[in-house]
């Protein structure tokens, strides 16, 4: 572990949003031995997708510098109901769906992290072992009026929101979790920057060294506006089939595979930085996005598949002569879809709904290189696709 400082910061400041504080980093680098870094995770979702692998990518990174991760099942905390972010208290889990979830939660990760490096612990099995009076006397450590500098509880407080008293207990028990595993280094999103913090105070309050803290930011769904997220049908999920993978993050604009690629790919900042060059001097940006891709879809699946999902892609576009330039056109609906025909006269490929109509009708209208037979299909909000209408006409459609 006495490995120079300044590379192993370089590493661990990449793509993160936030470093606090880099000094005691620094102190606790120094000392050589490995860190002891806490993530935690409430299985209350089971199905990843590429947005919450932002952080367990630098759980990796950070894992192959040789430091220890706790990756921390909040069991307990799950039954509660994290309330970060959230205008609305949360429904509890039960101890069986936690179960469940956390099962799921830690075959998926084990695809990013290494198993045999990795200590998967349960804040049951410490939470559960403290009586009534030890909870009262964690709560007793902060105030009311502390619990209202967070963000979401304070607009929850002056909109007359109900916030449960059960919810104060949240970042508390996440807090001190970190005292429980005494860690030297805790991650989380930026919207957890509270709860992390809090960990921080606890330990000074349990006479612990205090945990440095690093938060990622929340990754943009294929729109490239809003966080990736299922209800918004933006995402690329892991367990998504390699096709699928392939062919989503290949539609994602080239500004916005930069982005993805600081974030996701675990190829070195010098190589991206090559890439930027080589596309600014005139490189094909589809070609960084063909090994990106292959890159994502091989760590989910196998090389294979990423060889596969390759072909199929250049069966479906490259050799049916998808043009390098494509025009794109942001479309703003209302509702949670849009209907294609209405699509394809707001993207100007055709110039009535009764001509779509008849272009469907006659098999000449694709999406993503897939023929479309329905007349009556409609495209979600958050997706971004390419449409393509007779052999010529080609517009790349992101719906917000």
């Amino acid at each position: 572990m006495n490995k120079p400082i300044k590379p192993q910061l370089e590493i661990i400041k990449r793509g993160s949003h936030e470093l606090l504080v880099e000094t005691e980093l620094e102190s606790k680098l120094t000392s050589g031995r490995p860190l002891r870094i806490k993530a935690g995770f409430d299985p209350t979702a089971p199905d990843l997708h590429l947005g919450h692998t932002v952080l367990l990518n630098k759980l990796r990174q950070l894992q192959d510098m040789g430091h220890h991760i706790l990756f921390l099942i909040g069991d307990f905390t799950g039954m509660i109901g994290d309330p970060s972010g959230k205008n609305t208290t949360r429904p509890p889990l039960t101890r069986e769906q936690v179960a469940e979830n956390a099962q799921s939660y830690t075959t998926q990760v084990f695809k990013i992290l290494k198993p045999e490096c990795t200590e998967v612990v349960f804040n049951s099995s410490w939470m559960d072992q403290l009586n009534a009076a030890d909870l009262i006397k964690l709560a007793a450590t902060h105030t009311v009026a502390r619990m209202l500098e967070r963000d979401d509880f304070d607009k929850r407080y002056r909109n007359n929101q109900a916030i449960a008293i059960h919810e104060f207990l949240y970042p508390l028990i996440q807090g001190y979790d970190s005292v429980a595993l005494k860690a030297d280094l805790e991650l989380g999103g930026t919207d957890q920057k509270f709860n992390l913090l809090m960990g921080r105070e606890l330990q000074k309050h349990f006479g612990q060294p205090q945990q440095c803290i690093l938060t990622m930011p929340l990754l943009e769904g294929l729109d490239g506006i809003n966080k990736m997220s299922k209800s918004l049908n933006n995402y690329v999920g892991i367990t998504d089939s390699p096709k699928e993978i392939f062919g989503k993050l290949m539609s994602v604009s080239d500004q916005l595979m930069w982005r993805y690629l600081e974030l996701l790919s675990f190829e070195s900042l010098s190589t991206i930085q090559a890439w930027h060059k080589e596309v600014e001097a005139g490189r094909n940006p589809r070609d960084i996005k063909v090994m990106f891709a292959q890159e994502i879809v091989t760590r989910f699946h196998s090389q294979r598949d990423a060889e596969e999902a390759l072909a199929d892609f250049e069966t479906r576009f490259k050799h049916g002569a998808l043009p390098d330039e494509i025009t794109e056109k942001t479309i703003q609906i209302q509702d949670d879809a849009i209907p294609l025909v209405q699509l394809l006269k707001l993207t100007e490929l055709t110039a009535s709904t009764s001509e779509a109509l008849r272009m469907i009708g006659q098999g000449a209208v694709k999406l993503d290189g897939e023929k479309v037979e329905d007349k009556s299909a409609k495209i979600a909000r958050g997706q971004s696709i390419v449409i393509q209408v007779g052999k010529r006409k080609f517009a790349r459609a992101i719906i917000r």
